[in-house]
């Protein structure tokens, strides 16, 4: 439906005082180029309420209530991968039919939006124990020590991953948070291995490797960079 356009209080005010002395709604209508309909629609609201102000309540009321709004949010922020059609089944089982994007806008009206999950390596819980332990022993190096520093990783590259796209709602600045991240392993099939490395002076180049990573092959690939 295609919204009614709001006339000025100025011109609604025009409206009565001409109606006051007199004048028809179709002359009025003429006189100041608005449509007959709307004259009247002006002059009846004066007559019943004493006022041409806009009052409360007009235009279209939301469609969720305070509740299922609160209720989307607290579901995302436990499960951020479901889905908005799931949700809008969630609120249909309860009374509620609203459609899968106004899910989607109630949403993102609160902050939270369909993202891609970054892809990170699936950890145990004795390598985030070991991450977290190195983590802190190392905080309070100085920027000396990092400089010497050179990071390196090398990863399998699939020539033929999972195609189907996946996202989870989240807020700003949340994409590494555990919960919003798709942890990968590596699988079988088609793939090659590569190499590469950054430092504080910036990125290596990245290499591809050859059969396996030996300690020879590594100095040789670190070395080249």
């Amino acid at each position: 439906m295609v919204k009614s356009r709001e006339w000025s209080r100025k011109t609604r005010e025009e409206v009565i005082t001409l109606h006051r002395k007199g004048n028809g709604y179709k002359k009025i209508a003429k006189m100041l180029n608005i449509p007959r309909e709307t004259i009247g629609s002006i002059i009846r609201k004066f007559k019943a309420k004493g006022t041409v102000e806009t009052l409360p309540g007009r235009g279209r009321k939301k469609m969720l209530t305070s509740t299922a709004v609160r209720y989307l949010k607290c579901r995302v922020e436990k499960s951020p991968r479901v889905t908005a059609e799931e949700l809008r089944k969630d609120l249909s089982d309860v009374g509620t039919e609203v459609s899968a994007q106004t899910i989607r806008c109630t949403l993102r009206n609160e902050g939270l939006h369909a993202r891609t999950p970054r892809r990170t390596p699936l950890l145990s819980p004795k390598n985030k124990k070991s991450r977290l332990q190195y983590a802190k022993s190392h905080v309070d190096k100085p920027q000396k020590f990092w400089d010497s520093v050179l990071w390196t990783d090398e990863t399998k590259l699939e020539l033929f991953g999972p195609m189907d796209q996946r996202y989870v709602w989240r807020r700003k600045n949340k994409a590494y948070k555990e919960k919003n991240t798709l942890p990968t392993v590596k699988h079988g099939g088609p793939w090659t291995m590569l190499w590469g490395c950054f430092a504080s002076a910036g990125t290596g180049k990245l290499q591809r490797v050859q059969g396996t990573m030996n300690s020879l092959q590594y100095q040789e690939t670190s070395g080249g960079t």
